[in-house]
Order: C-alpha cells, then sequence, then structure tokens
C-alpha cells in the first residue's frame, strides 16, 4: 500500500508563522510505514503536522504487514522496506496488522529483530484534558522493555501431538545493555530512580539472570536510587502509586504485559507512543491496533503517533519542532472540544482531520497545565562487561524428554532397565514441572510429556557426549524422546533447576 502524503483536509491554521527555519535544519530521511486498518490515516495526520510545524524529514514511505503478508512474504516486511530502513535509519510507522495464533510471523518483530531494535521505551504521562481514575496523581514515568529476547525469541515446537513448548532464553549481554540503556535514558531526562521488575522469585536462572546483571550494573551508578520489584508486585504498585516510579526496565513479556497497563492508567493505548532503538536504526510507533472496524471513516485517534512522532523529532536532534507539536498537542486534549471518539465520553468529538487541524491551529500555545520536559541527547550505550570468561565446566548428568501415554511408575522402570551399566541413574521423572517418580507423586494430573533426569554417577571420569549418545540409543530403543539437555554445573554452581517436590 502506496499512498502520497495529502493534507488538503487538514486546516493549515497558525502554524507556519510558528515553524523553525528549516534552512538551519539538517534534511533527515525518514522511513514512513503506514500500516493497517486506521494505520494511513493517522500517518496522514502525523506527517501533515510534523510539516506545518518545520520539520526538515525527506519522507520515504514504504510497505509492511497485511498487504505484503497477502503478496506471500511470510516476514511481513519486503526486501526494499528493509533496505530504505537500512538506508535511512529511523521509521515512523502505523499499526501492522499481526496473525493470531497460525501462519506468519510478526511483521513487528521481525523489524525489531532484524535491526536489533533492542529497547523499547515506553513513556506514561498523564496528560491534561483526558480525564481518567487517576487524574491528579502526577504519573510521569517510562517503561524499558527489553525487546528481542525471552519468550518472544520465538522458539517454539510441538514437543508432543498435546504438548507445545516456547524457549525462554535471556542473555547476559542482552540483560547488560538494556540495563545500561536503562540508567543512559534516566541520565538524558533528568530522572532519579531506575527500577528492575522480574519473575526471579520463580525463574530463579532466566529472570534471575536479568536481575543480576542489573544490579552489576546499577553499582556503576551510585547517583541513581535503584532496586528490584517482583513483576506482579510492580504491576499491583502501578495502580496503587503510580506516582512513585520513574524508570522501571524488565523483560520482554514483562515489559509487554506492563506497559500495556501503564498505558491504561493514562488514559489507554489511543494515547500511548513508543520507541524502539538499536544503535543503528530506530523505530517510532503507535501500540495501538489496527481497529479494522472504524478504517477509512476519519474517526482514527492520532495522538499516540503524535507522541511517537515527537519523540523521533527529539531523536534527530530537531527539539524545536518537538516541542511546537508537543506543546500544541497539549493544548488541544486540554480545550476539551478536540477531542476524537475513543476519549471524548459525553463531550462533543470531532475525527481525524478536524483534530489534526486544530493541533495545527495550536502551534505557538504552551499547555497551561503540563511543562514539556528537558531532554539532553540520548547516548545509546554498549555492553561494558560482555559474556563471563573462563569458567570451569563439569557435566552432572542429562534431562531427557521422552513422550509417554502410560503412568510414572511403569516408565520409571522401564528406563532404570534401559540404563543398567551406562554410568547413569534415572534421579527423577517430572511431569509438568512437579516430580512423579520416585516417591510420592501427590495428585499431579500427568501429561504424555516427562523430563527423565539422569544422572552420572562414575567418579572416575567424566561425561562425555558418547556417553549421552549411548544413553539416548537405549532409551530411544524402548521409548519416543524429543530432546535432551545437558545438567551442568559452572564455577560450581549448578546450571539447572530443580523439579517441585525434588530435593537434590
Amino acid at each position: 500500500m502506496m499512498y502520497e502524503a495529502d493534507s488538503s483536509s487538514v486546516s493549515p491554521g497558525a502554524g507556519r508563522s510558528q515553524s523553525p527555519d528549516r534552512a538551519k535544519q539538517v534534511t533527515h530521511p525518514v522511513v514512513a510505514l503506514p500500516g493497517d486498518g486506521v494505520g494511513p490515516e493517522v500517518m496522514r495526520a502525523a506527517m501533515s503536522v510534523l510539516d506545518e510545524a518545520g520539520a526538515s524529514i525527506d519522507w520515504r514511505i514504504c510497505d509492511a504487514g497485511a498487504n505484503v503478508f497477502r503478496d506471500g512474504i511470510a516476514s511481513g516486511v519486503p526486501d526494499k522496506t528493509l533496505d530504505a530502513i537500512e538506508n535511512a535509519g529511523v521509521v515512523l510507522k502505523g499499526p501492522l496488522e499481526t496473525p493470531v495464533g497460525f501462519g506468519e510471523k510478526s511483521a513487528n518483530v521481525t523489524l525489531r529483530k532484524i535491526f536489533e531494535l533492542y529497547a523499547n521505551v515506553r513513556p506514561v504521562r498523564a496528560l491534561p484534558g483526558i480525564a481518567t481514575p487517576f487524574s491528579g496523581r502526577n504519573i510521569d514515568f517510562v517503561v524499558v522493555r527489553e525487546n528481542v529476547e525471552d519468550l518472544y525469541a520465538g522458539i517454539e515446537h510441538m514437543q508432543t501431538p498435546d504438548v507445545a513448548q516456547c524457549l525462554k532464553l535471556i542473555s547476559r549481554k542482552g540483560s547488560e545493555k538494556i540495563a545500561r540503556f536503562a540508567f543512559a535514558l534516566a541520565q538524558a531526562e533528568g530522572r532519579h530512580k531506575v527500577e528492575c521488575a522480574t519473575k526471579a522469585n520463580i525463574m530463579k536462572l532466566t529472570e534471575g539472570l536479568f536481575k543480576s546483571t542489573f544490579e552489576s550494573v546499577a553499582a556503576d551508578f551510585p547517583e541513581f536510587e535503584a532496586g528490584h520489584l517482583v513483576v506482579d508486585n510492580c504491576a499491583h504498585k502501578m495502580v496503587v502509586a503510580p506516582e512513585s516510579f520513574d524508570v522501571v526496565v524488565t523483560t520482554n513479556m514483562n515489559g509487554d504485559i506492563l506497559s500495556d497497563l501503564a498505558a491504561g492508567l493514562v488514559g489507554g493505548l489511543g494515547l500511548a507512543p513508543s520507541a524502539n532503538l538499536g544503535r543503528q536504526v530506530a523505530m517510532f510507533e503507535a501500540v495501538h491496533g489496527s481497529a479494522p472496524d472504524i478504517a477509512g471513516q476519519g474517526l482514527a485517534n492520532p495522538t499516540a503517533l503524535l507522541l511517537s512522532a515527537v519523540m523521533m523529532m527529539r531523536h534527530i536532534g530537531q527539539q524545536e519542532v518537538a516541542d511546537v507539536v508537543e506543546n500544541a498537542l497539549y493544548c488541544t486534549l486540554e480545550d476539551g472540544t478536540h477531542l476524537t471518539a475513543d476519549i471524548a465520553r459525553d463531550a462533543e468529538s470531532v475525527g481525524t482531520a478536524a483534530f489534526t487541524g486544530a493541533v495545527i491551529d495550536n502551534f505557538g500555545r504552551s499547555s497551561r497545565h503540563l511543562e514539556n520536559r528537558t531532554y539532553a541527547p540520548l547516548q545509546i550505550p554498549d555492553a561494558v562487561h560482555g559474556p563471563l570468561g573462563e569458567v570451569t565446566r563439569e557435566m552432572a548428568g542429562v534431562d531427557v524428554f521422552i513422550e509417554w501415554k502410560g503412568n510414572a511408575d511403569a516408565l520409571g522402570q522401564s528406563l532404570e532397565t534401559a540404563v543398567f551399566a551406562s554410568g547413569f541413574r534415572l534421579s527423577m521423572i517430572s511431569n509438568r514441572g512437579t516430580k512423579v517418580y520416585p516417591g510420592r507423586t501427590g495428585h499431579t494430573d500427568t501429561v504424555n510429556h516427562w523430563r527423565c533426569r539422569f544422572a552420572w554417577t562414575d567418579r572416575d571420569r567424566s561425561c562425555t557426549d558418547a556417553d549421552i549418545r549411548d544413553l539416548l540409543t537405549r532409551i530411544g530403543d524402548i521409548h519416543r524422546w524429543m530432546h535432551v539437555e545437558k545438567l551442568q554445573h559452572f564455577d560450581g554452581t549448578a546450571g539447572f533447576t530443580l523439579a517441585q517436590g525434588e530435593n537434590q
């Protein structure tokens, strides 16, 4: 889907007289991805406002999303779009449709991963003229979400016909990069507190690695108050005391959920801007969906994409334009008579074009209730410590995952017979994370997916890959197995967890 920017339905207002001198600004290339549903409408509004405000931008309109999927491109992003982004380095993106539960990958995730847009930034600020249950609470914080790892690595397998697996990947390097980014952003915005939200109390290795890496990075920034919150407590606290937050940094799925919750505090996703930042490319986008039910009717609210565009203008160094647009938008919302239907409630609402025109008419005004924050240039940091150096490794055994329709006792007895004299001992079997063999099984409702833990018993020599292959051959002669995990100690610390009910 290609279109030319069209501002014919938008009144020029007083914007031209308030615009910065374009001759003094460097023209920056920006790829515009209008997207799907209401995307083209809100993109047209954002481009019109920026152009009227005097932004020096070389717009390059490209395609991604639903039309691309229909053309048979599984990623949702054609090569010519990827090339344009690589060349421009900056993207303003509308909402893209993503197939749910089937078919292609998310085009959004494709863009984040290909360009290593590892930092997702979601500002959360109460806006004037937007009435919510939290009005008057001075909400003003940022959720910083690691954007490429975690469960969103998208590595999934059907382990059996009835059991699916998704791998949760957390790296030390990825955790360090996003932690350092969070502190760098706090510095740029003049903030004072950075908190890390994880589920490390349950996922002690993955979320635990994120937590411990954050804490090591925090030691390099003693000027900031730093702390940790269990993510469910963080969600609770966002509702009962949202004004207490400043910067929250978290893993990918946690951040996805928390940032949407936070948007609800200040009016909803229709008002929520975001940035996806990496070292070479930055992508700014509204986080709301494509709303196909109102597409083409002139009813879409462009606020989220306008605020995202403000973030983009600061990123490319056109601060004056950013301030003009942000103030005008605040004033438009503050006036209360220029609200699109999704936030007008009982007030008279206007459509996309009239709302856009009102923003332009308000160029040069300043909000009576909300001041622009002061922003210093944000420097994207590198990882400093990186991966660990040489560590000692000791093989403790293996976990073998087996498909089996019988009961735990029958499986255990058959495996004990199969591995006799192999150097391995069956130490336990778990099902859905709970130990079911040997000993007490409780009331576990088992499925056909069993984790079978084999401990290496030969103290005269270390376990080798040849030993593991022999073990798998013995097991494979009588059972169907789907994957194996080595159980290792690194510098004497177990690199694996126990099952519920397993004591050693």
